[in-house]
Parts: structure tokens; C-alpha cells; sequence
């Protein structure tokens, strides 16, 4: 069975604002909003734009979904999943789409 992964960090309560449809569907790891590969070039723009002038912060909560994502895809090389979590953020790739 499918699942779209929770947050693992969770927002206090009261706080308002909007949740994106790009999450990620457990125990695949793709996005429930466009079918990608999670974190999808969308995600990772909103994430981006989430948590600007928070890097470390975005860091942790990147890295809280990398050990989900080993839990899930034991098979999966490290360095494929490091480079699919914690490596696009240093990318100027991205900064430049």
C-alpha cells in the first residue's frame, strides 16, 4: 500500500499556511503531485523557497526524508540517495532553472 509520507517535522499548532501537493508517496518515493522522482523539481523549488535564509534548516528536514527513503529503499545505493536529497541544494542548477 501507497502512502504520502507525513512531514516529519510537524507545524505548530495555529500556524496557517499551504501545503503542496508534491509530496511524496511512500514506499516508492515519487511525488503525489507530478509522478517524479520526490523531491521533484517543483518540490525543490518550494522548499527553496520555504525555507530561504533557513539552509541548515532545510538541510535537517531533507535529511529527516533521506533516512525515511533508506528505510524504504534499502536497495538503492547511498550515494544515489544523498545525491537525491541532500546534494540539489548546492546545485547552482537549480538556482538557475
Amino acid at each position: 500500500m501507497s502512502t504520502v509520507a507525513p512531514s516529519p517535522f510537524q507545524r505548530s499548532e495555529g500556524v496557517v499556511g499551504w501545503v503542496s501537493v508534491h509530496q511524496p508517496v511512500r514506499p516508492q518515493w515519487i511525488c503525489a503531485g507530478c509522478g517524479a522522482a520526490w523531491p521533484c523539481r517543483t518540490r525543490k523549488r518550494q522548499l527553496v523557497a520555504e525555507f530561504t535564509g533557513a539552509r541548515i534548516s532545510l538541510m535537517l528536514h531533507l535529511s529527516a526524508y533521506l533516512v525515511q527513503a533508506c528505510e524504504d529503499l534499502p536497495h538503492t545505493p547511498s550515494g544515489v540517495l544523498h545525491a537525491r536529497f541532500l546534494a540539489w541544494p548546492r546545485s547552482a542548477a537549480l538556482r538557475n532553472e
